[in-house]
């Protein structure tokens, strides 16, 4: 796990994550919507952890819907804030450096005659809230911007952005998969009506995940059949994963979270300091201000990433060139294209290092003179 620096495609279990997820799979078994003993145990363990995650957020518990993950959160939000509003407008707003789960969300929409504009981003990935202001029209009716981005870390001007859309009907969702657990979030504070999450990218299990709502919000269900989740989500809920999912919140701590932010900084400045001191050339794609430190996406001058890619992990560590739901795929990331230009050969040359969970300083440092070697071969 110490060569591992890919915690923004997924994390590892925490061992007591796993312990819950045991715990739940031996001994409560039985379905949350059964009215027996074992159905109203399981249904207890179900708002139990419905309870932890709302605690976390300052939400009321009701406004927490269980979810197979961030995938099935922003399709639900998405899909339908448009549909439950199509009378009102069909002009939704989003940024060009979203996740595939929101873009080709916006995509599909764009087929079913609705609007969509993509908000660009400056040469440091970061959205200008007066871009958002002059986009904005009467028959906007949504407004889906992500928390923090994927691949860059950067931090979205998500307040300001909750200010402005307070004197405008539109419905605020966003995309906070990877900034949940990392940062504190207050959707009530901040102005966000719907918020997606997925555990997988905070030590807990794949496929599971949670969507808030907040009680003002009209949103119809986008599963259809049992009357799980007050009729919001059909199906069966996946209590093992969630009671895990819940289980690795609570050790995510406003101190905690403060912990995690000095240390994967200090990890940060560890390895730009040994690039810059070996004479690597190397430049940030991000906004130094305004980003999560647990994310660096670094561009070495003159070096194919893939080639990096594939050495490194030859060496037993693990990096990025970009997100992982386009992994196999050759296409440049959008990302970089949206901040750096289509063609530009910045998108070939850049890969993302995210830290996290059971990376070491030693760890970080033989990364580092990996790192070192490895460019040097190709830029010397």
């Amino acid at each position: 796990m110490n060569g591992y620096f890919d915690h923004g495609a997924t994390t590892p279990l925490r061992p007591e994550v796993i312990t819950e997820m045991q715990r739940i799979l031996t001994e409560v078994f039985g379905n949350p919507s059964s009215i027996h003993g074992y159905g109203r145990q399981a249904a207890m363990e179900l708002e139990l952890a419905r309870d932890v995650i709302s605690h976390s957020l300052g939400v009321k518990s009701h406004e927490i819907i269980f979810t197979s993950g961030g995938t099935e959160g922003d399709n639900t939000a998405i899909i339908g804030v448009a549909e439950a509003h199509r009378q009102q407008g069909r002009h939704l707003i989003t940024t060009a450096i979203e996740h595939p789960a929101v873009l080709e969300t916006m995509h599909y929409l764009e087929t079913q005659g609705f609007e969509v504009t993509y908000l660009p981003v400056d040469e440091k990935g970061q959205l200008q809230v007066s871009d958002l202001a002059q986009a904005l029209r009467p028959d906007t009716t949504l407004v889906s911007i992500m928390y923090a981005n994927n691949e860059t870390g950067n931090l979205l001007p998500i307040s300001e952005i909750g200010q402005l859309l307070k004197n405008h009907p539109a419905v605020f969702h966003t995309d906070a998969v990877q900034a949940y657990g990392k940062v504190a979030i207050a959707p009530k504070e901040l102005g966000i009506d719907l918020l997606s999450v997925s555990a997988h990218k905070i030590n807990g299990p794949k496929g599971v995940g949670f969507l808030y709502k907040s009680d003002q919000t009209m949103l119809p269900a986008l599963l259809h059949g049992g009357e799980q989740e007050e009729k919001r989500r059909a199906g069966t809920e996946n209590l093992p994963g969630i009671c895990g999912m819940a289980k690795a919140v609570s050790y995510l701590t406003p101190a905690v979270q403060e912990e995690n932010w000095a240390t994967y900084d200090h990890f940060g400045k560890l390895l730009t300091n040994r690039l810059t001191e070996a004479g690597v050339k190397w430049a940030l794609n991000g906004d130094f201000e305004h980003k999560l430190p647990q994310t660096l996406n670094l561009h070495f001058p003159g070096v194919s990433n893939d080639l990096l890619l594939m050495k490194l992990d030859l060496l037993g560590m693990a990096i990025s060139t970009g997100s992982a739901c386009t992994a196999g795929n050759v296409e440049p990331s959008h990302v970089l294209e949206a901040m750096h230009g289509e063609k530009s050969h910045v998108t070939k040359e850049s890969i993302r290092i995210s830290f996290g969970y059971g990376n070491t300083e030693e760890a970080v440092l033989e990364l580092a003179d990996n790192l070192v070697k490895l460019v040097l071969d190709v830029q010397n």
